[in-house]
């Protein structure tokens, strides 16, 4: 779990919609492996997203088509989107998580929360700028899919038997 704190300043963001990254953004190259490597996470497919800009890419589940909770998408209501990855012309990343484990990534400079928040879950990852920063931006990309899919029941407690 992605724990240290990313270097240098945070990246600028819009101050209007669509919630963007304007500077600091992956290079075509490193952007093109996230996208890559996002959509070689098991059980994931890629589609057009139902809540951003036509040149964003979403995340489905190929296991879990509804949400458990609408905190748990970034499109309540719709197919379960917990992430959608933006256009080589922004390169961030809006994902659910947890608000604790969003506001920790906050005070790391990995995130921001999302400017259109409705459940304190919606966050901004940054685009990575290194291979480094790029296998700490997928894995936080399977946080947020964990999260979405929810406890595994094995992570219940089993009634005696």
């Amino acid at each position: 779990m992605l724990s240290t704190a990313r270097p240098g300043e945070r990246p600028a963001t819009s101050d209007d919609g669509p919630h963007r990254q304007v500077d600091q953004r992956s290079s075509p190259d490193l952007w093109g492996r996230l996208v890559a490597r996002t959509f070689a996470l098991p059980d994931v497919v890629e589609g057009h997203s139902q809540v951003s800009p036509a040149s964003s890419r979403a995340v489905f589940l190929t296991d879990r088509h509804e949400e458990r909770a609408p905190e748990t998408s970034l499109a309540p209501g719709k197919r379960l989107e917990p992430v959608h990855l933006h256009g080589v012309e922004d390169t961030s990343v809006h994902l659910v998580l947890p608000p604790e484990r969003g506001r920790e990534l906050e005070s790391l400079g990995w995130a921001e929360a999302h400017q259109y928040a409705d459940f304190g879950t919606e966050f901004m990852l940054y685009g990575p700028r290194s291979a480094d920063e790029l296998d700490a931006v997928v894995s936080v990309i399977a946080e947020s899919l964990a999260f979405a899919r929810g406890p595994a029941l094995t992570d219940f407690p089993r009634p005696p038997q």
